[in-house]
């Protein structure tokens, strides 16, 4: 399926084979081939109870260089990988807390290695617990695999020179961030004090559109097809070729985005700015975009 234009609808997904089911995982639970991955803002709740036999990645620890920040490189990957028994062969299927959040930025840094299919589960823990489908406590335990990496495909990660040429041709940027970080009023989330910026305010140009706009509220599923071209039409990306980047604090919640404009409506050239607003709103000279406070008469 190709992007639709201003005028048209959608009923199916571009790539429906990257969205599985909770079906779907339980019927491949004895799979050899499947690995089943959690990915949580919260690092403690796989602790408490995750997918039997899913194997959990922590993305602030574990995917990240512990020097640079960066993630971490294509060798110290393929060591996580091996160690954690997943082969580059293997179906991998995302889940997680918060709507998916982290897990498709692993899935993103999944496909930025090369990794061939990758997944998410359709509503991550939340439509697993509302289904009542059976947690487990006993660890997960696979035997060692070799994993072997691609270099890193660039060409679905934007850097902040990039980003400055985008914003001074004015093409789409997205900001998914939430209207109080985008408006400035908020310079980090209450649970991440940690990744803030010395300035409030959004890349001159960039759209709001929060992140998780594209899910559902009640069960964290991603919307329509047609309720998401409608979230997106506006931005003028319909047009092949048309390139897109999206940002937010640091890169987990632009994955979203990236995810649904690429493998949902079927984009063909998104890019996820993972320096965001961390990078941004320190940088020294680059130009911000910010409400002004209104006036007491």
């Amino acid at each position: 399926m190709t992007p639709a234009g201003s005028g048209e609808t959608v009923d199916t997904y571009a790539h429906p084979e990257t969205l599985v089911s909770t079906d779907w995982v339980a019927d491949h639970a004895s799979d050899p081939t499947v690995r089943v991955v959690e990915v949580d803002g919260d690092v403690h709740l796989h602790e408490a109870g995750h997918i039997d036999g899913a194997i959990v990645l922590d993305w602030h620890f574990e995917l990240q260089d512990p020097v640079e920040r960066d993630f971490v490189k294509r060798e110290s990957f393929e060591a996580l990988m091996s160690r954690k028994g997943i082969a580059e062969t293997d179906t991998v299927v995302f889940y997680g807390d918060k709507s998916n959040c982290f897990a498709t930025y692993c899935l993103w840094l999944f496909k930025l290695y090369g990794h061939e299919d990758v997944r998410i589960m359709d509503g991550g823990r939340v439509k697993w617990e509302q289904e009542g489908r059976p947690w487990s406590q006993k660890p997960s335990i696979h035997s060692p695999a070799r994993y072997a990496a691609q270099d890193a495909d660039l060409s679905i990660r934007a850097f902040r020179d990039e980003v400055f040429r985008h914003m001074e041709a004015r093409r789409p940027l997205i900001d998914v961030r939430s209207w109080a970080e985008y408006w400035g009023e908020l310079t980090h989330l209450p649970d991440y004090p940690h990744e803030g910026a010395h300035r409030g305010g959004h890349i001159p140009g960039s759209r709001s559109i929060p992140w998780a706009a594209a899910a559902n509220t009640h069960d964290g599923t991603f919307k329509s097809p047609a309720e998401l071209l409608s979230i997106y039409r506006d931005l003028d990306i319909d047009r092949r070729g048309h390139e897109v980047i999206a940002y937010c604090r640091s890169g987990e919640r632009s994955s979203h985005t990236w995810y649904v404009l690429t493998y949902l409506l079927g984009y063909p050239r998104v890019k996820n700015y993972d320096g965001s607003w961390t990078e941004w709103g320190n940088l020294v000279a680059a130009p911000i975009e910010k409400s002004e406070p209104a006036c007491d008469e």
